[in-house]
């Protein structure tokens, strides 16, 4: 609290605030108020001219996603901004790794001069506080993971207990007017629900289903809860099969809480992983069931016995590589019998098979054969171009640059293997001894493991050494290389197609595109 600046003038601040949900426990003198008010009192003590103040309120420490924040920060970039000053560094963040960054780099090399108040931190001088800063910052941090477990286990406690903590009830429900973490039945869309159990029962699949609905116009759950979509897609706000089938397999339809399906990977990160179905938190009979236990039942045992009929898969080549030019997703690819009674495989736009009626997309269908028998016939033409000898001459010249860098690295792989050869004879050596009864068991236990640790240190450096002899190939050679194969074994070998195409468009008129994972193909004509 007794820095002073003595060159005022030069400076433009910035005054950040920061209160999450959790500082605002602590009391008012974590409050914004507070917070502004101390920082005032030091601009108007040192005549400093303030650009802005930016306030994150609401907003944990452990995320610098922060709207204000991230505001501030565009302001030091178009030179706006030259000073930052908080009222201490956990305002700043409670990432030790991320509070590092901005202080130790980011800041200075935008020529910032950050100061926090309350910990005496000022990068415009040298203190003794500003060395111990990274420790701070590890406080800060352990304190943001203290805080984080703590609310984890009232979490989880809440929902042993059967108490709903979602942010969103299940689609049929609401939350409860006056009673907390309690969901109540949404009148307006409960008959929804029921109808789509209903025609479950009748033996409708989930496709017809979700496609009855979107011809109805009936809201999707996410529309009907008003959620903002990040990257909407062709079928953004529609019933899809999938979302059918997760309802008619959800327990809160009879009546039980279920929760835990999902968890944070950490208290940093907001991205989350699915839960096996054991550690799922089931708690039964919480509320209102909109089913009764016997259709639900009825239900999940006819959608488990279409699973043989659907299981089905196709092998072909270009299988994961052909895409909807128009619609970006994969192409679907189905089994239909010709006149002769033979199965013949149709590829068909994924989109328009899930989403008929919404006509987002067409149906691109077209014999797999056709466009397979098309990619390998354009895929031979472009390699035999690239293949051709004036083509070829650039190549060989790389590849005689390349030589001297690549005996180097040649003779330190024969080194490495040497001297993992020479280890397993020593062990070989040694167990011999032990079995002839000239070294002891301790000995040859104590000699065993240490030989056998230098050797697995030795065969990590050997396979790093050969990944970057692999690496030392220049891409036009590899790309010949597998050219070269691919001639002889183009209709067969799928593996080498993979390697050679990225992936394959088709578009609605029938066009191919092929996307080639060299740079040096795809400029071919």
């Amino acid at each position: 609290m007794y820095l002073e600046i003595r060159n005022p003038e030069e400076y433009r601040a910035a005054l950040y605030v920061r209160l999450s949900k959790e500082d605002e426990q602590l009391g008012p003198s974590e409050s914004v108020v507070n917070q502004q008010s101390l920082l005032q009192e030091f601009v108007v003590r040192n005549r400093l001219s303030v650009y802005e103040t930016y306030i994150d309120d609401g907003w944990s420490g452990t995320s610098f996603e922060r709207p204000a924040f991230q505001r501030m920060i565009s302001d030091i970039e178009a030179g706006r901004v030259n000073m930052v000053i908080t009222k201490d560094l956990s305002r700043l963040g409670r990432d030790y790794i991320l509070t590092g960054h901005y202080m130790e780099r980011y800041f200075p090399e935008h020529q910032v001069r950050y100061i926090s108040l309350l910990d005496g931190i000022d990068t415009g001088i040298e203190s003794v506080s500003n060395d111990i800063t990274p420790f701070r910052a590890i406080m800060n941090d352990m304190y943001a993971k203290d805080i984080s477990k703590k609310i984890k286990s009232v979490k989880h406690d809440k929902q042993r207990k059967g108490q709903f903590i979602g942010g969103k009830a299940a689609y049929g429900y609401k939350m409860h007017p006056t009673v907390k973490n309690k969901i109540v039945v949404d009148e307006q869309v409960a008959p929804v629900v029921r109808r789509i159990f209903r025609m479950a029962l009748e033996g409708v699949s989930c496709r017809q289903i979700a496609a009855r609905l979107n011809e109805e116009g009936v809201p999707s759950p996410a529309v009907y809860a008003g959620l903002t979509i990040a990257r909407p897609g062709p079928y953004t706000g529609l019933w899809s099969s999938e979302r059918v089938t997760e309802m008619l397999r959800n327990e809160v339809y009879i009546g039980n809480m279920v929760q835990g399906r999902t968890v944070k990977i950490s208290y940093k990160s907001k991205k989350c992983r699915k839960q096996p179905r054991e550690d799922w938190v089931v708690v039964n009979n919480t509320h209102e069931p909109l089913i009764d236990p016997e259709t639900f039942h009825r239900v999940g045992r006819m959608i488990d016995s279409r699973r043989h009929t659907r299981s089905r898969t196709y092998d072909f080549l270009l299988k994961g590589l052909i895409f909807c030019h128009e619609c970006g997703h994969p192409l679907a690819v189905l089994n239909r019998k010709n006149a002769a009674g033979e199965d013949v495989l149709y590829f068909v736009c994924r989109t328009y098979q899930r989403f008929t009626k919404a006509k987002v997309c067409t149906s691109h269908s077209i014999k797999e054969k056709t466009v397979t028998d098309a990619v390998i016939d354009k895929v031979r033409e472009v390699c035999e171009a690239y293949l051709a000898p004036e083509r070829l001459e650039p190549i060989a010249k790389e590849a005689v640059e390349a030589a001297g860098q690549r005996r180097q690295l040649e003779t330190a792989i024969l080194s490495v293997r040497g001297k993992v050869d020479s280890l397993t004879a020593n062990l070989d050596k040694m167990y011999l001894d032990r079995l002839n009864g000239l070294l002891a068991e301790e000995d040859f236990s104590r000699i065993y493991q240490t030989i056998k640790k230098q050797r697995s240190q030795l065969e990590v450096r050997l396979k790093e050494l050969e990944g970057e002899r692999k690496e030392d190939v220049p891409a036009q050679e590899r790309a010949k290389d597998l050219v070269r194969q691919f001639l002889d074994s183009a209709a067969t070998n799928r593996e080498l197609l993979v390697s050679l195409i990225e992936r394959v468009e088709l578009t609605e008129d029938k066009q191919i595109i092929i996307r080639f994972r060299f740079r040096q193909l795809e400029n071919v004509t």
